[in-house]
């Protein structure tokens, strides 16, 4: 299959952006990079659909040798540590798609990429059960006292005592965001007997003998573990902050594998100090190293009773694994048949593949007028339109059309040339 690019025409005047002319490749000229050691499975899925110029690195690299890679590069797939911006972006004027393997797309100056007609991927579900499984198991060593037993006998100290050791069966968890990992904490801290509630601020199906507390302050004051699944955002940013730990339930633990802003550590150090908190187990903070050699720096270091790790929630080999194939196939289903389903920056579009025609995708500024002067464009040129089909956002629109093979070539220069095109692309 042969793909013709074209990156990036007339865009918001006060957007500085670079352009370049249309250019046929075959799958074997189209470039991938995949950084930060993503997993095998993803390399594996771009060889099984006939890609090969895959370049692979283990670490993120440094910016001007990213920037000289992406020189020439068509999809770049990345995981937490490379960050794009529109810097780096002007760098990488063939770029058609990023791939986060992640469920995270913090990393990706979003609003860069759509204004660019670069659709961004994820894969929010893909570790979900890996980030629940390390949720129940912290949950559970909180809950005996295990961590500081631990740690008390690395030093040579012996605390046999069942003081302030718990079993799970009875125990209230409250859930704040109940979403994929959440629900799926749920269900399984109910096999081990628990009662559970959640706190989401959309109305959601709950599931099991699951129930909605009245509010996020009643259910910390109600649970005896409180674990956060919720995204980044304006209204969680320290949502866990002095005021919101005068309302948890005194004695109760802590748990945060979402994201780093979410919890106030050094609200949280205060609260383990006080024994407000009897325990924690953090997963992401809101400064974190940028390698692993680079110190790890925290207040709550000084605590046995927290367990710390490094932002590993979903960092299990079949996550991983998944992750790699599920961003990978989303990569491969865009560039062979413009397919922007899930995209998270990007209006969603899919059309089923028709035999024997040609496909155009075009992105634009979304402005009144534009799909009618693409099909004056197919009509003036005597194309037939097989299937059609749009989508807005508030910034850009895309259309995707299928035609008769016969003067494909020449529409597809005419749309190039339409007033507030940002890329087109011919999919033979």
């Amino acid at each position: 299959m042969l793909a013709a690019l074209t990156i990036l025409h007339k865009i918001r005047p006060r957007k500085k952006i670079v352009t370049t002319q249309a250019t046929s490749f075959n799958k074997d000229k189209i470039k991938i990079v995949l950084l930060e050691g993503i997993h095998a499975s993803a390399e594996k899925v771009f060889r099984n659909e006939g890609y090969t110029n895959i370049v692979t690195a283990a670490k993120s690299l440094p910016v001007d040798e990213l920037k000289e890679t992406l020189a020439d590069a068509h999809f770049l797939g990345i995981r937490s540590r490379t960050q794009v911006n529109p810097e780096l972006l002007s760098h990488a004027p063939r770029l058609a798609a990023i791939g986060c393997f992640c469920i995270g797309t913090n990393q990706v100056d979003l609003e860069a990429t759509e204004l660019r007609g670069i659709p961004v991927f994820n894969a929010p579900f893909a570790n979900t059960r890996s980030v629940a499984e390390l949720v129940l198991g912290e949950m559970i060593l909180l809950l005996r006292g295990v961590p500081q037993k631990s740690a008390a006998a690395h030093r040579g100290e012996w605390i046999k005592s069942a003081a302030n050791s718990f079993e799970t069966r009875g125990k209230i968890l409250g859930i704040v965001g109940y979403g994929h990992i959440g629900t799926q904490t749920g269900i399984l801290a109910e096999n081990l007997g628990m009662k559970v509630q959640f706190f989401d601020i959309e109305s959601k199906l709950a599931l099991g003998n699951a129930r909605a507390a009245e509010s996020f302050h009643q259910l910390l004051e109600t649970s005896d573990v409180v674990t956060f699944h919720v995204p980044e955002t304006d209204l969680t940013k320290n949502m866990m902050d002095e005021t919101a730990f005068k309302h948890v339930k005194q004695g109760a633990i802590l748990i945060n594998a979402s994201r780093g802003t979410v919890v106030d550590i050094d609200s949280l150090a205060n609260a383990l100090k006080t024994g407000a908190v009897n325990g924690a187990a953090i997963d992401v903070f809101p400064k974190e190293p940028k390698s692993n050699q680079e110190e790890f720096l925290s207040p709550l270091r000084e605590y046995d009773n927290v367990i710390l790790t490094p932002h590993v929630g979903g960092s299990t080999m079949e996550a991983q694994a998944n992750i790699g194939i599920e961003v990978s196939e989303k990569l491969v289903k865009y560039s062979d048949n413009g397919s922007t389903l899930s995209s998270v920056n990007l209006p969603e579009v899919a059309l089923p593949s028709h035999k024997g025609k040609h496909r155009i995708c075009h992105i634009h500024q979304n402005e009144p007028g534009i799909l009618a002067r693409i099909n004056d464009v197919f009509s003036s040129n005597n194309v037939n339109i097989s299937a059609q089909y749009l989508q807005t956002s508030a910034n850009v629109g895309y259309v995707v059309t299928d035609i008769d093979q016969a003067s494909s070539d020449k529409a597809f220069e005419a749309l190039k040339q339409i007033p507030g095109t940002i890329k087109t692309r011919i999919l033979y």
